[in-house]
C-alpha cells in the first residue's frame, strides 16, 4: 500500500488547526500590546511638548494638544488628550482605549501621565505591566 490513510490526513489537519489557533491568539496579543506601547510613547511625546510649552510661557495654562502624527495614527485605537484644563504648574495626559483596543485590552484600561512623570493605568495590570 502506498499513500496516506484518511485517519493520518485528519490527524495532520487537527495538528495544523491547533497550531494555527495558538499562533493567531499570540499574534493578537502582540498587536494589542504594540498599540499600547505606541500609546505610551505618544504620551511621552505629548509630555515633551508640554514641557517645551512651559519653558516658553512659564505656565501650562493655555496649552493645547498639538496635532502629533502619533495621535492621528492611534485614533482608531486610543484617544490621546490633555485631561481637563492644565493649571499654571500641573497637567495630566491620558490615552483612553477605544474600539477594538478597549474591548481587547481590558487589563490596562486608560493610561495616564502627569507633569512629574508619574504614570498610571486604570486596569488591573498596573503601571509595571502596562507601561
Amino acid at each position: 500500500m502506498r499513500g496516506f490513510t484518511l485517519v493520518e490526513m485528519m490527524v495532520v489537519v487537527l495538528v495544523i488547526s491547533i497550531l494555527s489557533g495558538i499562533a493567531f491568539t499570540s499574534y493578537q496579543r502582540n498587536v494589542i500590546e504594540t498599540r499600547r506601547r505606541t500609546a505610551t510613547a505618544c504620551l511621552v511625546e505629548l509630555a515633551q511638548f508640554m514641557e517645551r510649552y512651559y519653558t516658553t510661557n512659564l505656565t501650562y495654562v493655555g496649552a493645547a494638544a498639538p496635532a502629533l502624527q502619533c495621535r492621528t495614527d492611534l485614533s482608531p485605537f486610543y484617544t490621546i488628550a490633555i485631561a481637563g484644563t492644565p493649571t499654571a504648574t500641573a497637567y495630566s495626559l491620558t490615552a483612553t482605549p477605544v474600539g477594538v483596543q478597549a474591548s481587547k485590552d481590558t487589563r490596562c484600561g486608560t493610561l495616564g501621565m502627569t507633569q512629574t512623570g508619574a504614570k498610571s493605568a486604570t486596569g488591573a495590570g498596573g503601571v509595571a505591566e502596562c507601561w
